[in-house]
Parts: C-alpha cells; sequence; structure tokens
C-alpha cells in the first residue's frame, strides 16, 4: 500500500509530529546559522565601504572647505592592498570624516585624474611622486596656499598611538593656520 501525499497545512502538521525536539532546535539553529552566514556578506561589504575615504579631485576645492572650517586637509596616500591603510582608515580617518574633518585619499600606482592645488590636471600617481611620498600610509596635512602645516605622518605606527600622533599633528596644522 502507497502512503498517501498530502500537501498544504496537513504536511506540515504531519511532518512536524515525525521530529523529535531536538530535531526541531537542531533544524532551527541551523536555519538561524544559515542566515547568518547568507547576510554576512552585506555586513562585511558594509565594514568596508564605512572603512572608505573620498578620493580626491579637486584639491583647491577639497582645501577650501577645510580652511572654511578652521582645519587642515588631510590627504592620506594609500596603496591598493595594504593592510595598514585600512587599519588607519577604520580606525582613526573614516570616524574622523564621518564627523566632519576634512580628509581624502590619493592613491599611489592610480592613474585617477585629480586637479592639483594649482588648478593643473594631474594624476594621483604623480601627486605621491612629486610629494615624494615612499611609504604608505601617509597623511599630508595642508594648510593655505597648498603647503604642508604639520609635519607627516609616514608608515604604520602602534595601533595604541595612532590616534595621539595625529591629533598632535591636527593641533600643528590648526595652529600653522
Amino acid at each position: 500500500m502507497k502512503p498517501a501525499i498530502v500537501h498544504g497545512p496537513q504536511f506540515m502538521a504531519s511532518n512536524l509530529t515525525m521530529f523529535s525536539s531536538s530535531d526541531l532546535r537542531r533544524r532551527d539553529w541551523l536555519l538561524r546559522v544559515g542566515v547568518s552566514l547568507a547576510v554576512t556578506p552585506v555586513w562585511a561589504q558594509s565594514a568596508r565601504s564605512a572603512a572608505t575615504l573620498p578620493a580626491a579631485q579637486s584639491l583647491p576645492d577639497e582645501l577650501a572647505r577645510a580652511l572654511k572650517n578652521k582645519q587642515p586637509l588631510i590627504v592620506m596616500v594609500s596603496l591598493d592592498g595594504c593592510v595598514f591603510c585600512h587599519q588607519a582608515r577604520q580606525s582613526h580617518l573614516s570616524p574622523m570624516h564621518r564627523a566632519g574633518t576634512a580628509i581624502v585619499q590619493v592613491d599611489m600606482r592610480n592613474n585617477q585624474p585629480v586637479l592639483d592645488f594649482s588648478g593643473k590636471l594631474t594624476t594621483h600617481d604623480e601627486l605621491t611622486r612629486r610629494w615624494k611620498v615612499s611609504i604608505t600610509p601617509t597623511l599630508l596635512f595642508f594648510g593655505p596656499g597648498g603647503k604642508e602645516a604639520a609635519e607627516r605622518m609616514e608608515g604604520a605606527y602602534l595601533p595604541d598611538f595612532y590616534g595621539p600622533y595625529l591629533e598632535e599633528r591636527m593641533a600643528q596644522g590648526r595652529k600653522a593656520l
């Protein structure tokens, strides 16, 4: 004799009675883990986007906005794949940018166009060569006329000290304005 095929609510009720409560807990747990894993790439992607900085496009305009707020323009020179750049952006620079600090990013070895401080079209890579930046991350602090207003921060610092050094450079830059 063939078992009857049941569809709809009767199917659900008859199938649930076939499982013990431990099976249901296990299925519930597996469902929750599956949903978590499916959503994880979205979380990872939003975390990546939260740790980005705007690419420099027009240094004169970006500097004018910074000076209007009585602060230096911070330019982060970064390199694609640089772990220390990512950490500096995620831990310090992106939160500062979201709070209103004028920060832009220039990418070493990138041919993205940008207007330099004199208004001439150049590339990100050419700017890094002009500024003689050879290590990433490097933070530059610019004041009036596109002149450096504070000592550069070059390379990776110990995470516990990065914030204080950054605040010290910001204070130097504000004082130079």
